[in-house]
């Protein structure tokens, strides 16, 4: 994460690590980027590195809470907090309007971002994700079971011990990366990942991190009865090999966002859970119609 920079903000006296590859131009629309569990916003160098997609928008990653270099001396925080925390971000750097894309967990604050402050998000981006908690409804419609995958990983890392050589373990690591990259994915995308995520969850206060991400995931509140707040236009990118959440979830909640000028859901073929590294240049052009579309 050599290009991480961080920056103070108010909420829970966070503070926020972000990138943002090229200089701020205020003439030019922002697109926030909002990362997976447990990635950073590495997770997005496909996006840095493409010359089209930066001339056309400012490309401003921030790690949510538990993430990356992101800090909070509370031990205790939700995904609400970290749309807050991200809104103050954007604040603080002169970002008045934006764009936001959010993959998996990374959806979820998109959509609370644009009810948080729907003066500043000009359009949200879900990426392969739910817009409930983990329910049975879910399930139903092929996702995984996110409380079977995630408590024991929780209960694990729950002490009232120190545990100062904390790493999570290679099995973690390697389940991250087969139900978000794929399990065929390239060995150096495996080897960095496990490298990352090893570095980024170090001693007692990488496990409570790494713990207290698990709970959000896990613990969520469903977001179907906000989803007629949202006002601003969504585009839904969902890959067809998606292990985690289903197209045929999407179908349904796309459908939820009733006041949105614009809800539509965009498939893409053999597109994994991190669709952005997974097929790059379908998203970025995606998003550049949508963009180019949507500013004002």
């Amino acid at each position: 994460m050599s290009n991480t920079k961080t920056v103070s903000v108010p909420h829970l006296n966070a503070t926020a690590g972000y990138q943002m590859p090229h200089p701020y131009d205020p003439s030019k629309p922002t697109l926030v980027l909002v990362n997976s569990f447990t990635t950073s916003s590495d997770l997005y160098a496909g996006q840095y590195g493409n010359s089209k997609l930066t001339s056309a928008m400012n490309l401003l990653a921030i790690e949510l809470l538990g993430h990356g270099k992101t800090r909070t001396p509370h031990e205790n925080f939700t995904y609400w907090d970290t749309a807050l925390m991200n809104l103050q971000v954007m604040e603080s750097l002169g970002v008045k309007k934006a764009f936001v894309l959010g993959t998996s967990q990374g959806g979820w604050i998109t959509v609370r971002m644009a009810l948080l402050a729907p003066e500043k998000i000009e359009g949200i981006v879900p990426l392969g994700t739910s817009m409930d908690s983990e329910s049975e409804r879910t399930r139903s419609l092929g996702c995984w079971d996110g409380i079977d995958a995630c408590t024991g990983t929780i209960d694990k890392w729950t002490t009232t011990k120190a545990t100062p050589g904390f790493e999570p373990d290679d099995h973690f690591c390697n389940f991250l990366i087969d139900i978000g990259f794929g399990r065929n994915c390239d060995s150096s995308v495996r080897d960095y990942w496990k490298k990352t995520i090893k570095s980024n969850y170090q001693g007692n206060d990488g496990r409570k991190r790494a713990r207290m991400a698990a709970i959000n995931l896990r613990d969520r509140d469903g977001l179907h009865g906000r989803l007629f707040d949202v006002g601003c236009p969504v585009m839904w990118l969902h890959g067809t090999s998606d292990v985690v959440y289903s197209i045929a979830n999407a179908e349904q909640e796309i459908k939820m966002f009733v006041n949105s000028p614009e809800a539509k859901l965009v498939t893409i073929k053999d597109g994994q859970h991190f669709l952005s590294a997974s097929h790059p240049k379908e998203v970025d052009n995606a998003l550049i119609e949508f963009v180019g579309k949507w500013h004002m």
